[in-house]
């Protein structure tokens, strides 16, 4: 049965809003692998033609899938079937690992990448003198070819030759350097993107994201990296493992 069979099939079954149809005619086609993951979507126009519905049953239904992180938008690209990752809390691994494992090519697109004196903030988040020189870094993080995140990272000085040491992946030049972080600490939080964020992830304002601070710390206890990190909502599924005390 093609999508569209699929979808006039399960409209014209039970009652209740066309909306609301539609909506559960899209989900039950993405669990069914009919839309699989980074497939793109029709035109709103489109499906509204093509099931006999206004443009704004079609896109209040598109909203709702929105919401519950199965479909993802993307200025100027149009609606595609969200691909989310597994972050797992219980390892210490990059983005670019994260990707690896996943069979995805990850890349950066650089924000900036400078190198200046430490700010009262870092200085007390990496418990650094005042005058040190820090790294800083912020990029956008893609898996394949769909931005996932924002991320700006500070390195004391100490930790790195030079910046220019930095390409793919911080935590690999941090490894060659021996000064890979062994441990870290992690906040989270629910937030939703500003227009500029969204502009950058290729997403709608307002979308909802998660939003970590991660310090690192070195195998001699020093901090060696502090990162803030802005995740999409759509694309993401964090995981931890939880034991009960013995």
């Amino acid at each position: 049965m093609s999508l569209a069979e699929h979808i006039s099939s399960a409209m014209g079954q039970g009652s209740g809003p066309l909306y609301q149809k539609l909506q559960d005619a899209l989900r039950r086609a993405i669990e069914s692998q009919l839309l699989k993951p980074l497939d793109a979507l029709p035109a709103e126009r489109d499906l509204a033609s093509d099931f006999g519905v206004s443009r704004i049953t079609v896109r209040k239904a598109l909203d709702g899938l929105v919401g519950e992180g199965l479909l993802t938008r993307r200025q100027g690209a149009g609606t595609f079937v969200a691909d989310r990752v597994e972050k797992q809390f219980s390892k210490l691994t990059s983005f670019t690992e994260d990707m690896a494992t996943r069979g995805r090519v990850a890349r950066s697109v650089w924000l900036n990448r400078s190198e200046g004196g430490v700010t009262p903030d870092e200085s007390l988040t990496l418990g650094l003198s005042p005058g040190s020189r820090v790294y800083r870094f912020g990029r956008i993080r893609y898996a394949d070819d769909m931005p996932m995140a924002l991320e700006y990272s500070t390195i004391p000085g100490f930790a790195l030759p030079r910046i220019e040491l930095v390409e793919a992946s911080l935590y690999a030049a941090l490894e060659a350097a021996r000064n890979r972080p062994v441990r870290a600490l992690q906040r989270l939080r629910a937030v939703l993107f500003d227009s500029e964020q969204a502009a950058l992830l290729e997403i709608e304002p307002g979308a909802p994201g998660l939003f970590i601070e991660r310090r690192g710390f070195a195998e001699d206890g020093r901090a060696i990296e502090v990162t803030h990190s802005w995740y999409r909502g759509d694309a993401y599924d964090f995981v931890a493992e939880l034991n009960a005390l013995a």
